[in-house]
Formats: C-alpha cells, structure tokens, sequence
C-alpha cells in the first residue's frame, strides 16, 4: 500500500513538472494518464490495447463539451438566462439533452469496446479512477485558489 501511494505520489510530480510545457488539457490528460496506469494496474497488453479506445473516446468526450455545450452555456450567459425568450430556451435546452445524449452513447460504445479488452472489473475500477480524478482535481483547484 505505501508503495502503490509513494509511486502515484511520484507520477503527480513528474507530470506535475510538465505542466509549465504544455496546454491546460494536455497537463490533465498526463495526469490522467498517470493515475489510471496506476489504479488500473494495467498488463503491458491491456495497456497497448485500453489506451487507444480510451484516447478516442476523451478526445470525443473533449470536443462534445468543448465545441457544443460549452458555446450553449456562454450564449446563456452572455444573454443571461432570465432575459432569453421561451423559444431560445427551448431550442438551447433541445441541444443541451441532444449532447448529454451524445455524452451516453460514448460512455456506452467505451464500456462495449473495453469489456474484451480490460473486462468488467477494471471497468469498474476506471469508472472508479475517473470519479476520484475529478475529485482529486477539484481539490487541488481548490488548495492553488486558496493560496
């Protein structure tokens, strides 16, 4: 136990140092990286194998938030959402549900492309791995705001 946390703890800081090099998206993806190698505790063949299905489907997720939803939320924002008419807010709300749709479908299609790679129980344990990601990240967010 204190050797897996001494070696996660050893991958943050190493990725930590590229974080100077590269993009918001690129120093989270290294880090991401880092941490499922290290929960998953991925086979060199499982990891030849997960981390191109996994890629495709992040890089998919990415752009869904980025290039849909993101430009929805600004446009509510800029207008603000109590002076948009009931036309607009129907026709934001229809692209919004058609994204978190899309969102699904892609969480689907990763779940029926890893269980012949990875199988159930790592699948399991990325579901897992990305909910304690989020948190992690959010904590740290939260530790740089307060300094």
């Amino acid at each position: 136990m204190k050797m897996k946390t001494f070696i996660m703890c050893l991958l943050f800081c190493v990725t930590a140092g590229m974080y100077a090099q590269k993009g918001k998206h690129e120093q989270i993806k290294a880090l991401k990286v880092s941490f499922f190698t290290t929960e998953l505790n991925l086979s060199a063949d499982e990891a030849a194998k997960f981390w191109p299905v996994y890629n495709t489907y992040d890089d998919k997720v990415f752009r869904l938030r980025h290039d849909v939803m993101r430009p929805i939320i600004k446009k509510m924002d800029a207008t603000g959402i109590d002076k948009i008419s009931a036309k607009e807010a129907e026709m934001y709300l229809n692209k919004l549900e058609d994204a978190d749709r899309d969102l699904f479908n892609l969480k689907q299609k990763l779940v029926e492309d890893l269980k012949p790679i990875i199988g159930p129980v790592k699948i399991l344990k990325l579901k897992k791995a990305e909910e304690d990601f989020k948190r992690r990240l959010l904590e740290q967010y939260r530790d740089k705001r307060k300094e």
